[in-house]
């Protein structure tokens, strides 16, 4: 089996998008990260070399210590796909705003029509 290899392959996996979360709060160490969960650090060691990988984060020694980084510009295909489905959407619930505009004025005019008709004839 392969390596992941795109960021959406990627962030499939609930643990690396948990450290993807947890890294766009702050820089963090692997020993950080490695405590926020319950599996063995060899584990999380592992998800931390797909996201590397993969160009999500980065890694910077400090002293004996390897801080990470979230590559926030990596995140650009997923932000992309967002702005083509929120796009998508807004149209339809524009349309649908419209709609509802019409439906409200259109019954206020009838209301108010049939209220002055019913006064005339009484």
């Amino acid at each position: 089996m392969s390596e992941p290899s795109s960021v959406w392959d990627v962030l499939v996996d609930p643990t690396r998008r948990e450290i993807v979360q947890r890294l766009a709060a702050g820089d963090l160490t692997a020993g950080e990260i490695a405590s926020a969960f319950e599996i063995a650090r060899p584990g999380v060691s592992r998800h931390l070399r797909v996201l590397r990988e993969a160009g999500l984060v980065e890694a910077h020694p400090q002293a004996q210590r390897r801080v990470y980084r979230l590559r926030p510009e990596a995140l650009a295909p997923i932000d992309a796909w967002r702005h083509e489905v929120s796009a998508f959407w807004e149209q339809r619930l524009d349309a649908l705003a419209t709609e509802v505009a019409r439906g409200t004025h259109a019954r206020t005019r009838t209301t108010t029509t049939g209220a002055h008709d019913d006064r005339a004839t009484g």
